[in-house]
């Protein structure tokens, strides 16, 4: 084939591909839009309570210790080597790092409070403003701290830190305590008592 005609039909094979890029059809549109995700499609979903009916019936308050893996971010209420519940926990984020080690239940209180993390609030019992810490943050003229509420509470620190009833994100967001779900917090503080133990790490 002449030169002149191998150039002619390079220049059409490139004119025909750059036709083919700019109509859109290598890849989505320039303004195409992308749906919006919802806050709640952003929370991973972790798996509910898991319960061993049979185990539930024979334990007591001095057969049973807790373990508490960060890693998998779940809690676990056993009797010797046997889970009898298997609950989501979230426990503390980046910063706020829930302490690892062998405990012990010191405390119970089913109807807690923080007395470092809560709210600013005014005297109608109006929030002012929320989530702060009485330690760093100052209370605006009018107000006063209340603590956030931490129901069945199980202490596992001197400085405050134990596990109760929280939000679960998906993942460790807590300012060190171990947050869990309504059901599976009343399960374990109905079968724990004072000096139970519990071994909390990457297990």
């Amino acid at each position: 084939m002449p030169l002149r005609s191998l150039i002619s039909l390079y220049a059409a094979l490139i004119a025909v591909a750059i036709g083919y890029s700019v109509s859109g059809q290598t890849g989505p549109a320039p303004n195409q839009a992308h749906p919006i995700r919802k806050a709640s499609d952003l929370i991973r979903r972790q798996e509910p309570v898991k319960i061993d009916q049979s185990l539930l019936k024979e334990i007591t308050p001095d057969n049973v210790h807790v373990v508490v893996s960060l890693t998998k971010q779940r809690a676990y209420l056993m009797t010797g080597d046997q889970i009898v519940i298997d609950s989501p926990i979230s426990s503390g984020k980046r910063g706020h790092s829930t302490p690892s080690g062998q405990m012990r239940v010191l405390e119970k209180a089913p109807n807690h409070y923080s007395s470092l993390y809560g709210d600013f609030v005014d005297g109608s019992g109006h929030v002012v403003r929320a989530g702060v810490s009485a330690r760093i943050d100052a209370a605006p003229s009018g107000t006063h701290f209340v603590g956030a509420p931490m129901k069945r509470f199980m202490r596992l620190t001197e400085d405050g830190v134990g596990m109760h009833v929280g939000i679960l994100p998906g993942y460790p967001a807590s300012h060190g305590c171990i947050r869990m779900p309504a059901d599976g917090a009343k399960l374990f503080y109905d079968n724990v008592k004072v000096g139970t133990p519990v071994a909390v790490g990457d297990y």
